[in-house]
């Protein structure tokens, strides 16, 4: 559980179905077995994760390609990751790096 990496890449370009959206961010952190693949317990095991590992560098691939038919959901995604990094009045805002591939280049959430 929880297994730390250099990089966590949640790659979204091949996924056809909305269902596999929590699966995909399930199995690259490596969220427990019990993670309710819903965003308030999104939120639970990323804080978490933060504090199991101090530092987190997350880069997103993909999300164009799924905002259409999914914009709530992944605005949503957005707006948590982006409070995670202020999370305890920003404690570990400089310890997670969030990127957003769009359009061809690399956007970063603060």
């Amino acid at each position: 559980m929880y297994e730390y990496k250099e990089k966590y890449i949640l790659d979204f370009t091949s996924m056809k179905d909305w269902r596999y959206f929590h699966s995909i961010i399930a199995k690259e952190f490596d969220f427990p077995d019990h993670y309710g693949r819903n965003w308030s317990a999104f939120w639970d095991c990323m804080v978490d994760l933060l504090l199991s590992n101090k530092n987190l560098n997350i880069e997103i691939i993909g999300l164009d390609k799924i905002y259409d038919e999914n914009k709530k959901d992944v605005d949503l995604l957005i707006k948590i990751l982006k409070r995670l990094k202020h999370v305890y009045n920003d404690e570990y805002f400089d310890a997670i790096k969030i990127a957003i591939h769009h359009g061809g280049s690399l956007v970063e959430l603060t």
